[in-house]
């Protein structure tokens, strides 16, 4: 259980006590789908019991914050970084530099608001018996597509998260095994594998994207990936359940 204990100190807010535990977060990869899990879980409760009284849209915002505020704001964080240093111009070391300033310039705080608008719009657009399960997948297989980011794509340099988080196939594929247990038993075969496949997709555009524009992952292009998974996760279970036959 070492390395759970990791993956929640990492992932969380929660005090872990880590005397003694590996020095490599890479080791905890197996266990983030289930961390997430319970972030959801914990969030799209809090939707489901605070909506009858407030209204969907209130109701949203409460969840949605609270899984911020669990994790720390880390995926968060790391969008705001990745859409500034990939907004402006200059070129691979500018942009690598922006990652490393830890002020938010315009283009971050609209990937904020726009984050922020989707999710939360997209949570109170749900069914109420289906938020609990909608969120706590979309946080699951958020996670995990930020590993299938971590496997197909170099660290852009040798220092910080990006180049310490290294994980590899049998870690990605117990995670994945574990996401799909997530993902299947709450929606179902149809929708439990279109959210697993649209945050693998998501893993491997940010893959792309980072290669391209920075050589590569850093810390900040794996938080984004969490956050940008979340949000297509949750625009695709609305979709698909007010689609005909759903």
């Amino acid at each position: 259980m070492r390395s759970f204990r990791l993956a929640v100190a990492f992932l969380t807010i929660v005090p872990v006590r880590l005397a003694g535990e590996p020095a490599q977060v890479g080791s905890a990869a197996p266990w983030f789908p289930l961390v997430g899990a319970v972030l959801g879980a914990v969030a799209g409760g809090v939707v489901y019991v605070t909506e009858p009284s407030l209204g969907r849209i209130v109701a949203a915002i409460l969840g949605v914050g609270l899984l911020v505020v669990l994790s720390g704001g880390l995926h968060q964080d790391g969008l705001a970084d990745c859409a500034d240093a990939l907004g402006g111009t200059g070129d691979r070391d500018r942009r690598l530099a922006i990652l490393r300033d830890s002020s938010i310039g315009t283009f971050g705080g609209l990937a904020l608001i726009f984050w922020s608008l989707v999710v939360v719009a997209g949570v109170g657009g749900l069914d109420r018996g289906d938020v609990v399960a909608a969120v706590m997948v979309a946080a699951t297989v958020g996670r995990w597509s930020a590993l299938v980011h971590a496997i197909s794509s170099p660290a852009a340099r040798e220092d910080g998260l990006g180049a310490g988080f290294v994980v590899g196939g049998r870690a990605v594929g117990l995670a994945g095994a574990g996401a799909a247990v997530v993902a299947l038993g709450s929606l179902g075969p149809a929708r439990g594998a279109g959210a697993l496949a649209v945050a693998g997709l998501v893993g491997l555009g940010a893959s792309a994207a980072s290669r391209r524009a920075l050589g590569g992952r850093t810390g900040d292009t794996l938080g984004a990936c969490v956050a940008i998974s979340e949000a297509a996760v949750i625009v695709m279970l609305l979709a698909s359940a007010s689609s005909p036959g759903t």
